[in-house]
């Protein structure tokens, strides 16, 4: 997961949050959840990658090209931050990874033998539930 460059620290906005969950009076106290922005368009990305990475972001993909991960796990702030930005590098690795091609197949004469007579069965044991006609 290393052959590409880390995330640049100029590309990212770190913003502190009062988190929800456990944590007692803390947690209205200290704001130690993490929301971490990246502009993906600091990042250069070839066009393939570029596609990877907006589809792999799904929903926290925003319309100004940014990618938004908010992590509120842990009660520390540290803790948050390393676990945001772990989330944002791996995410930003998956997306450099091609995807596994796909070897087309072609099912064997027997398969192909095999699957049509389970149909033609299953078709009889249908038919069977039918209405009895009596002429």
């Amino acid at each position: 997961m290393a052959d590409w460059p880390p995330v640049p620290e100029h590309a990212l906005e770190e913003k502190f949050l009062a988190a929800t969950g456990p944590g007692g009076q803390n947690v209205n106290k200290v704001a130690t959840a993490v929301q971490i922005r990246m502009d993906v368009f600091a990042l250069r990305l070839l066009p393939a990658v570029y596609a990877r990475l907006k589809q792999l972001a799904g929903s926290r993909w925003t319309s100004e090209g940014e990618i938004i991960i908010t992590a509120r796990s842990f009660r520390t702030q540290e803790a948050n931050r390393a676990d945001a930005r772990e989330r944002l590098a791996e995410l930003v690795g998956r997306a450099h990874q091609l995807p596994a091609r796909r070897v087309k197949t072609k099912p064997s004469r027997a398969a192909k033998e095999k699957r049509l007579t389970g149909k033609s069965i299953r078709s009889d044991v249908k038919k069977g539930r039918g209405k009895i006609r009596i002429d």
